[in-house]
């Protein structure tokens, strides 16, 4: 019972948590210029993994979808399948569990060690809101960064999805895009892409908060890190599903 009434507190906490990020992101002053170095450093360098992964992400999904549709004689849908897959679904809940590992663990790791080491006491001591500066900045650049990264891994998957149909096949590059993109419409692209924004938030608030409740020094630091890896990318995974309901409520086609 007494892990039961923790889990609970814990739920509750973090939820009033959530809530203080959302209301302190909208309310002045805003601190741009730590916002842009975040923005620099868990997006911008982001970026390389981002591609990378999409790259391979297509290369894999086009074979794949090469096996199955060769058994109906429909290769000329490979294409448009392998487009309607990334940016559904792939492709956001791909880069959502890339980013929740890289930064997810370094949000963790970094505010944890600034808390073991006291350097957030330090930050208040000199009248420096730490909760504005450290944690909302942090949760703001994510929730930019997602959308942006997702739409890097969609194209490059779409990228990746050409190199093997053209190693393969031949296809030549106008004709594969023009095939890819037809059936695609904003109602597929703008809900898919917004939603990671939403695991951008949840990403951020949730290694935010486990780094800033970090004890126990350097050790709690590292559970701090794997934590938030773990608890991020299992709250990904569940409110996409909701997500994705949500989205069919509103786009049902």
């Amino acid at each position: 019972m007494d892990g039961v009434a923790r889990f609970f507190e814990g739920v509750a906490d973090g939820s009033r948590f959530a809530v203080r990020v959302g209301v302190e992101a909208v309310r002045p002053p805003y601190e741009f210029r730590e916002l842009v170095r975040q923005l620099y450093e868990l997006g911008v360098k982001s970026v390389p993994l981002i591609a990378a992964a999409g790259f391979a992400v297509g290369v894999v999904l086009s074979m794949h979808t090469r096996a199955s549709l060769a058994r109906f004689g429909a290769e000329s849908l490979i294409p448009a399948g392998l487009a309607i897959a990334l940016v559904r679904e792939t492709g956001p809940l791909t880069a959502a569990l890339l980013l929740s590992g890289r930064i997810g663990a370094g949000i963790g790791a970094e505010l944890g060690a600034m808390k073991v080491t006291e350097q957030i006491d330090a930050l208040e001591a000199v009248a420096v809101d730490s909760f504005r500066y450290l944690v909302v900045t942090r949760v703001v650049a994510c929730v930019i960064a997602l959308p942006l990264l997702t739409t890097v891994m969609n194209f490059t998957g779409m990228l990746g999805g050409f190199a093997a149909e053209t190693v393969l096949t031949g296809m030549p590059i106008g004709t594969y895009f023009q095939q890819a993109f037809t059936p695609i419409q904003f109602s597929d692209l703008i809900p898919a892409t917004l939603k990671t924004a939403v695991f951008g938030f949840i990403i951020a608030t949730v290694a935010s908060y486990l780094g800033v409740h970090t004890t126990r020094g350097t050790e709690g630091v590292g559970q701090a890190s794997t934590r938030s890896v773990v608890m991020s990318s299992m709250l990904l995974i569940a409110v996409n599903v909701l997500l994705v309901r949500l989205i069919f409520f509103f786009y049902p086609a």
